[in-house]
């Protein structure tokens, strides 16, 4: 049997695979909250201890740069070794792969529940595939076609430099460089980044906190999931949290056009990720495909770029499966 991760600074989740069932078909999988574990190999290990299938070969997506079958978590204490994984847990090999590879390794399979839409577009057929997912951090990657096949390559784009597109933005980059010094697309397109765009809201005078809010978001430890939460409420009225899901989902837009630039994605940008499927009425409204499309002489090739929404919350899992499962039949 195959052992396959998706490894976040959230979360870990973990399924076994085989080779006759493939990729969308886990024989057992379970999360595991990944604050609560010293390393990855002590979730396996916990894992491994509830199921009744011998596990002979493991893939990991995981939320860092991968270098030389090494990781180092983004958002977590780890330092991920396969080779002291493979010895350890005494599998006969481990993978390692950046968290939006292995996204990016699951377009391919998504299916039409899997998504929703938000630009039709004209794809090109075997052309380039951008995917972005603002998430805990913010994770970048892209897909290009060999003749036969899409190839899933990693990038750590999320920690280029933010750059604003309007006023408000440059103000809100200077607030941040206060803070941070070099101010990142992570730092403004997160879940960090919807938290740091309230405090800039804030902290600027450009928008008042009620009380009955600063106690809500007082009493939970992530207040961006509250904030999105309250903007998309149609029963409460509350200008800062509104103001900060703009400003949010403008930055991501902006961000998205970025990278389909980048590597020409005519056969689409796919947005995976937590929070896209969470805001989808606020990506639908029109301000992310503005930002997106606001490209100057480039923009009417934009506006024939496709764009959709990944709302598989397995996808991560599903494209290091069936990158595992790949390699091992190619072994």
């Amino acid at each position: 049997m195959f052992l396959a991760g998706d490894v976040g600074g959230t979360k870990t989740d973990l399924a076994v695979f085989s080779p006759e069932g493939g990729p969308r078909a886990p024989l057992v999988e379970a999360t595991f909250a990944s604050a609560d574990y010293p390393s990855l190999e002590a979730v396996v290990r916990e894992f491994l201890g509830r199921v009744d299938q011998a596990v002979e070969r493991a893939a990991f997506g995981v939320a860092g740069p991968v270098v030389g079958g090494q990781a180092r978590i983004t958002n977590l204490p780890w330092v991920i070794d396969a080779a002291q994984l493979q010895k350890a847990l005494n599998f006969s090999v481990v993978w390692l792969l950046n968290d939006l590879e292995a996204i990016a390794n699951a377009v391919p399979f998504l299916q039409a529940d899997d998504l929703d839409t938000l630009n039709d577009g004209e794809p090109v057929a075997g052309g380039p595939i951008a995917v972005i997912a603002p998430g805990t951090g913010l994770g970048e990657a892209y897909l290009a076609w060999d003749g036969m096949r899409y190839r899933a390559y990693a990038s750590e784009g999320g920690h280029a430099g933010f750059a604003p597109i309007d006023p408000l933005q440059i103000d809100l980059l200077r607030y941040l460089q206060d803070r941070f010094g070099h101010v990142s697309w992570e730092r403004v397109c997160s879940g960090q980044g919807i938290s740091n765009i309230y405090a800039f809201l804030m902290d600027s005078g450009r928008a008042d906190e009620p009380d009955w809010l600063a106690e809500r978001l007082a009493a939970v430890d992530d207040p961006a999931p509250a904030i999105s939460s309250i903007a998309l409420d149609a029963a409460i009225s509350c200008e800062i949290c509104i103001a900060t899901l703009d400003i949010f989902v403008a930055i991501l837009g902006a961000e998205a056009g970025n990278m389909a630039l980048k590597v020409l994605a005519t056969s689409g940008v796919y947005l995976g990720g937590g929070i896209p499927p969470r805001i989808l009425p606020a990506l639908k409204q029109g301000g992310f495909m503005e930002a997106f499309q606001h490209k100057g002489r480039m923009s009417d090739l934009m506006a024939r770029i496709p764009v959709r929404v990944i709302l598989n919350p397995k996808a991560a899992l599903l494209g290091a499966a069936s990158y595992g499962l790949e390699l091992w039949r190619d072994a």
